[in-house]
């Protein structure tokens, strides 16, 4: 796997991983104390993997969804700063170029749902950013950071 940069496509989890682990319960009872008793059960066997896993983040595959780790806004826009905590752990760097990505190509944000990638205007509205060049690669001024793409 580790043959394809990270960078060449969205799915950067290549070079030293040897499995992806899903946590997964069913279950058929529908009450909330039972609900909660596994979910508990759930979240504590992930505490318990921790030492065998990726860290600084802990990473995330795509196809394995897990709102745990963070979720954009019900109501209104998430901002990039918040939307990025969760977004590194899926695609690391790529994080970026995808919100660049969307950003143009779904102006209007209708592919929204709890994790989608946010726009990179998301923070202030339809802000205009500065717009830099940084190590011959065109770079968008943030607040705290760079948003740099091809």
């Amino acid at each position: 796997m580790d043959e394809i940069p990270e960078s060449a496509l969205p799915f950067p989890h290549r070079a030293g991983n040897l499995y992806k682990i899903l946590y997964m319960a069913y279950w058929k009872e529908e009450d909330a104390q039972n609900s909660n008793r596994i979910i508990r059960w759930v979240r504590r066997l992930y505490r318990y993997m921790a030492p065998y896993v990726s860290k600084f983040p802990r990473e995330v595959y795509v196809n394995y969804r897990d709102i745990d780790i963070g979720v954009n806004n019900n109501e209104g826009e998430t901002s990039y700063e918040q939307a990025s905590i969760w977004g590194r752990k899926y695609f690391k760097n790529n994080f970026n170029r995808l919100v660049q990505v969307k950003t143009m190509v779904d102006p209007d944000n209708f592919f929204k749902y709890e994790q989608s990638i946010p726009h990179a205007d998301s923070e202030q509205g339809k802000r205009t950013y500065k717009i830099i060049s940084m190590n011959n690669r065109t770079c968008m001024v943030l607040r705290t950071s760079y948003i740099c793409f091809l």
